[in-house]
């Protein structure tokens, strides 16, 4: 078994390092100038970029090692190629990962956002399986009608709950519930409706979408992120309409649910202790990650917690953070200017790149109509499965829908739904920008809230 293990290793490293050689042999040889080599006007990094996202989309048996060896060429190719790049303050930024503690300020640097999102991914996992051990799940037949309209409702539960919750959180709860009551057969574009349904929910609330907390926190008011609940409500009754029934045909909901059902409280509450303390450290922190694993550890003392589930979530982890970590590889310096047509190309980009590098960008450039952003951003993920970091975790749960092709073809009604939500967002409020930067004051609607009044640092 070890020898297997140790030859089949061998393979692999093998083949990354050909694969390593082969892209970078030319472009040692384009470098002769010392310029950063680019193909035209197009730096490589993109490319191999580019290369990598191909990867990812036809080879979805793969995914993993395609992320892993794709970061792998391009940290290489930043080591050799960019003398501007260094890999420490891309990582911890110009004043150092303690600095930055003293501060309480994670906007610098890589390393909190990956370090929330390795916590946030494994935690959530935990808290799907707590809660479908809770037996919520198998007593939710009861309110949900055994025809199209029950999966219609359970969309529209994760929307809600998304628009408090972080959408990694909703996206998961809602699969769990989803595995329960369709008999651990749901179909491929319920899947995309259910990811859709999560970042639908975060699309006008500063506090259920990470992209709409950094705009909060930079200086956006809540209520200029707020009308991005129009264009996420229509897209919500179009995709769920076609999505209930798809899941209705392919499995109907239970008609026989169990009333003997017994719900463990214990195991309920704590769900909204983890839920809870994602909310508060992320106010106090900016790091929800840490609340949810200080829940867990506290929930421990009072049920055995699902260890089982972490190495199950760990691949698909590293998989979602080797993408987000190449996406801010990019030397993406400036963007078009600020109107609906960049907004609205912006959300079909995020099917492909990490939606959190985009807003920074947008934030610094500024004179941006923030609700109409924030519903491109985070509902455009949707259109892939890895769009999303909610996308990324319910395919560990389901493993079956980490295709490109089977996801676009049958969850096409929730591109045709981001469509027609920002028609109609745009056709009844129109383009309205504002300056983030004018707003020096985050005015937090949380009684209590520590980052009330708190000047932003420009």
């Amino acid at each position: 078994m070890i020898n297997r293990f140790l030859q089949y290793t061998y393979k692999i490293s093998k083949r990354t390092f050909l694969l390593i050689i082969l892209l970078l042999i030319p472009l040692i040889v384009s470098a002769s100038t010392g310029d950063i080599p680019s193909i035209g006007p197009v730096r490589v990094e993109f490319i191999i970029f580019g290369l990598i996202l191909l990867g990812v989309a036809l080879l979805h048996k793969q995914t993993f090692w395609v992320a892993v060896t794709g970061l792998t060429v391009l940290l290489i190719f930043k080591f050799v190629f960019d003398p501007g790049f260094n890999f420490m303050e891309h990582m911890f930024g110009q004043n150092g990962m303690y600095d930055q503690l003293l501060d309480k300020d994670l906007r610098q640097g890589e390393w909190g956002i990956i370090l929330n999102l390795w916590g946030l991914l494994l935690g959530f996992a935990m808290l799907a399986k707590i809660f479908e051990e809770s037996g919520i799940p198998e007593a939710l037949p009861k309110f949900l009608t055994n025809d199209w309209k029950g999966p219609f409702i359970l969309l529209v539960f994760v929307c809600i709950i998304s628009s408090f919750l972080d959408n990694i959180a909703a996206a998961l709860i809602g699969g769990a519930i989803a595995v329960v009551v369709f008999k651990n057969k749901v179909h491929i574009g319920f899947i995309a409706a259910i990811v859709a349904a999560s970042n639908a929910g975060g699309s006008g609330s500063v506090v259920g979408d990470t992209t709409t907390t950094m705009m909060w926190i930079d200086g956006v008011s809540p209520l200029n992120v707020l009308h991005g609940f129009v264009a996420a409500l229509t897209a919500l009754v179009f995709f769920a309409w076609f999505a209930s029934h798809q899941q209705d045909k392919y499995q109907r909901i239970q008609n026989d649910p169990d009333i003997a059902v017994k719900i463990d409280w214990i195991k309920l509450l704590m769900v909204l202790m983890m839920l809870v303390g994602a909310i508060i450290s992320n106010f106090l922190y900016d790091m929800p990650a840490l609340g949810v694993w200080i829940a867990i550890l506290f929930g421990s003392i009072l049920r055995p917690v699902p260890w089982k589930e972490v190495p199950g979530s760990i691949r698909g982890t590293i998989f979602l953070l080797c993408l987000v970590f190449c996406a801010s590889l990019m030397p993406v310096e400036d963007l078009p200017d600020a109107s609906w047509v960049t907004a609205l190309g912006l959300g079909f980009v995020s099917a492909v790149f990490d939606n959190i590098p985009l807003t920074k960008l947008c934030l610094e450039q500024g004179h941006y109509d923030w609700g109409m952003l924030a519903y491109t951003v985070g509902f455009g993920g949707s259109m892939i499965w890895f769009g999303s970091s909610a996308g990324v975790a319910i395919t560990n749960k389901f493993p079956e829908a980490r295709h490109v092709g089977r996801w676009i073809k049958n969850g096409w009604h929730v591109a045709v739904a981001y469509l027609i939500g920002f028609a109609v967002l745009y056709l009844t409020m129109g383009w309205e920008p504002a300056d983030n930067r004018e707003h020096k004051i985050v005015n937090c609607p949380v009684p209590g809230c520590p980052m009330a009044n708190k000047p932003v640092s420009q």
